[in-house]
C-alpha cells in the first residue's frame, strides 16, 4: 500500500484554487486585453510563463488579447542593418526604412514568437496586426515624427471572430493608414488602450517594470480614480514614463474600459494575482462611477 503525506504547499494551492472559484465565475466571458513587453519577451522562461498565465485565463472562460511591444528587438534589428534613427525632442523619427524594419520585426518575429509560446502551452493562438481587416486605421501623431501613428478607427469584429472560436488574438501595434500603402507604427500601450476601448473590454492589463503608480509618500496607491490621476500629475507626483500609461488609461476608461491596472510585469504570475486574487496586482484606475470591482 502507497501512503503519502499531505504536503503544506499541496494544501495551500488547493485552497488558493478553492479561494478563487468567484473571480473565475465573476470574469467568465469577459473581455481582458494584455499589454505584454519588457524583458520578460526576451527571456525564454518568462515568456512560457506568461503564455501558460494566458491559457489558463482562456481555459476558465476569459477572453484575453495579447497586445505587444517590441522595442529592443526593433533596435537590435535597426544596429544590425546599419540603419541609423534620428530623434526629435528625444523621441525616435520613424522614416520608410524605419518604419519596414518594425513591421519586420512586430509581425514577423516578435509576433510569432508569442503565438508559438501559447500554442506550446496548450493554447490556440492566431498573430495578426492592426492591417488585418483594418483592425487599427491611423493617422500621423507628430508630422515630424514621421510614421508613428495614433488610432482614429477601431474595427474589431476579428477580434470578436477569434473569441468565438477559441482562438486567442495576439496583436502586433503596427497599423494602416488612410492612405493607401501607408504602415504606422504605434506605442504598444496606445494600441492596447485603443483596443480595449473598441471592445469595451472589462479590464485593461498594462505590465510594466515598475510596481505601480506611487504615492507621494512613495508607496503603490492601490486603487484610483480619473480624479486622481489627474491630480497627481498636476502635482508632479506622477511623472516621467508613468504619465503616457496613465494617459493610456484615462482615455481607454473614457471609451468604456470599466478599469486598468498598472502592472508589475516582473512579478510571477501577475496578471493571474490581478484577476483571481482578492488582493489583487498592482494600481487599478476605474471611474468612481462604476460599482466597485473585486479586488
Amino acid at each position: 500500500m502507497r501512503r503519502q503525506n499531505m504536503n503544506r504547499d499541496w494544501i495551500a494551492t488547493a485552497r488558493t484554487l478553492s479561494e478563487a472559484l468567484p473571480y473565475m465565475q465573476r470574469y467568465t466571458g469577459a473581455i481582458v486585453v494584455v499589454k505584454f513587453g519588457g524583458n520578460a519577451m526576451g527571456d525564454d522562461a518568462e515568456m512560457a510563463a506568461f503564455a501558460r498565465d494566458i491559457v489558463l485565463m482562456r481555459q476558465v472562460g476569459v477572453n484575453p488579447v495579447v497586445v505587444h511591444g517590441g522595442g529592443p528587438m526593433i533596435n537590435e534589428m535597426l544596429k544590425r542593418l546599419n540603419i541609423e534613427s534620428t530623434f526629435v525632442r528625444g523621441k525616435r523619427v520613424t522614416d520608410q526604412a524605419t518604419v519596414e524594419v518594425v513591421e519586420m520585426v512586430l509581425t514577423g518575429l516578435v509576433n510569432k514568437r508569442i503565438v508559438q509560446a501559447i500554442m506550446d502551452e496548450g493554447g490556440r493562438a492566431v498573430g495578426l496586426s492592426g492591417k488585418d481587416d483594418d483592425l487599427m486605421v491611423c493617422e500621423p501623431d507628430d508630422p515630424e515624427l514621421g510614421f508613428v501613428g495614433r488610432p482614429i478607427e477601431m474595427n474589431v469584429q476579428v477580434l470578436r471572430d477569434l473569441f468565438a472560436a477559441g482562438i486567442i488574438p495576439v496583436v502586433a501595434p503596427v497599423a494602416t493608414g488612410t492612405q493607401a500603402t501607408e504602415t504606422y507604427n504605434v506605442n504598444g500601450d496606445t494600441a492596447a488602450g485603443a483596443i480595449a476601448g473598441a471592445l469595451k473590454a472589462d479590464r485593461l492589463l498594462l505590465l510594466t517594470d515598475v510596481q505601480g503608480v506611487k504615492g507621494p509618500d512613495g508607496e503603490v496607491v492601490t486603487e484610483l480614480t480619473p480624479d486622481d490621476v489627474r491630480k497627481m500629475t498636476s502635482e508632479g507626483v506622477i511623472a516621467g514614463g508613468m504619465i503616457p500609461k496613465t494617459e493610456t488609461a484615462l482615455k481607454a476608461i473614457e471609451e468604456g474600459v470599466r478599469a486598468v491596472v498598472i502592472i508589475d510585469g516582473r512579478v510571477s504570475n501577475a496578471c493571474l494575482l490581478e484577476l483571481f486574487t482578492e488582493h489583487g496586482s498592482g494600481s487599478m484606475i476605474r471611474s468612481d462611477t462604476r460599482p466597485p470591482l473585486p479586488k
